[in-house]
């Protein structure tokens, strides 16, 4: 564990643009964000002893004088205007939906940067990732209703077609994770993958129903909760008057008396989540809003290596005891 703990954080050592958010977000152009982080990341990967992905994923190293040229990647070079050799190849593909909250709540921020900022740059990070190993991705934003739907797939344009929807400016009020999670598990016919990015600053009595239908489908589902640090600890030194982002509601605040009963609601919501997703099988990966995007890129990389090794025991065992039988 210590070794495979190791191998993970040397692969994080990404470049500055990368590893820095606030430097991240001064980019303008979405895919040039997104790509400047899978970019890093593969760049860190390569210089960690992390190697050896699951067939789920393909790996790219940059092309160095001496390696065999029938190894590049064309399509990739067409893409990146980059040489990247190709390691491992999925054979098969993959549906990947990201779901986004883009309800008001996703604007708060006590950085230069708000959570909707740097959720929507880790949903086209996903996308750009995704796009590279031949999966088909597609996205629904939803607030208190659904916006946009695309349907996974990989064709010329829908990389763009997908920019363009997770560009457009937050206009959402609550947060209903109702209603997409519902949609998502009628449209998606084919087992795949489904990555919801959202604070989760929202009833969640219906989550574990919802969520549980998605993998009783086969679906393997991933929680990516984004939060930004300042929602850790109540904030606000002075009584003051509020407005609830997502309502609209103005209300009176004393941080003396609240600041106790907040950190308490704030930890309960948290555990109630962490133990619905571990109740179900849901990979749950929190990230505050001023930690590396690349983070969970290598997380994903690593839950999909351990997965893969959990199910090549559980073949090694199955085959032992079929052979003891005969």
């Amino acid at each position: 564990m210590k070794q495979f703990a190791a191998g993970i954080a040397a692969g994080a050592a990404i470049n500055d643009t990368g590893h820095d958010p606030s430097a991240l977000m001064r980019i303008k152009n979405l895919q040039l964000r997104a790509r400047s982080v899978v970019e890093g990341f593969y760049n860190g990967l390569h210089r960690s002893p992390f190697h050896g992905f699951s067939v789920e994923f393909s790996e790219y190293r940059p092309y160095t004088f001496g390696d065999d040229p029938r190894g590049l990647d064309w399509k990739l070079y067409a893409r990146t205007d980059r040489y990247y050799i190709k390691r491992f190849e999925d054979e098969t593909n993959r549906h990947v939906y990201l779901l986004l909250d883009r309800s008001r709540s996703m604007g708060f921020g006590s950085l230069e940067y708000n959570k909707s900022q740097y959720a929507v740059t880790l949903a086209a990070t996903m996308a750009y990732f995704f796009s590279l190993q031949r999966d088909s991705v597609g996205l629904l934003t939803f607030d208190e209703s659904i916006g946009d739907f695309i349907p996974a797939r990989q064709r010329p344009g829908h990389f763009r077609q997908l920019m363009v929807a997770l560009s457009r400016p937050l206009s959402g009020k609550d947060t209903n994770l109702d209603s997409p999670l519902q949609q998502i598990a009628q449209l998606i016919s084919k087992r795949g993958l489904v990555i919801l990015i959202s604070d989760l600053l929202a009833p969640i009595d219906t989550l574990r129903t919802n969520l549980g239908l998605l993998r009783s489908r086969g679906h393997e589902v991933m929680l990516l909760r984004t939060i930004d640090p300042g929602e850790l600890k109540l904030s606000i030194t002075q009584a003051t008057m509020v407005i609830d982002m997502e309502t609209g509601r103005e209300m009176y605040l004393d941080p003396v008396e609240a600041a106790d009963a907040y950190e308490r609601n704030f930890t309960a919501h948290r555990d109630q989540v962490t133990n619905i997703c571990q109740s179900l099988g849901v990979d749950l990966f929190e990230m505050q809003t001023n930690e590396p995007l690349a983070d969970s890129l290598m997380h994903i990389v690593s839950t999909q290596k351990q997965r893969g090794g959990r199910s090549a025991r559980r073949g090694m065992v199955a085959g032992g005891a079929k052979g003891g039988g005969t």
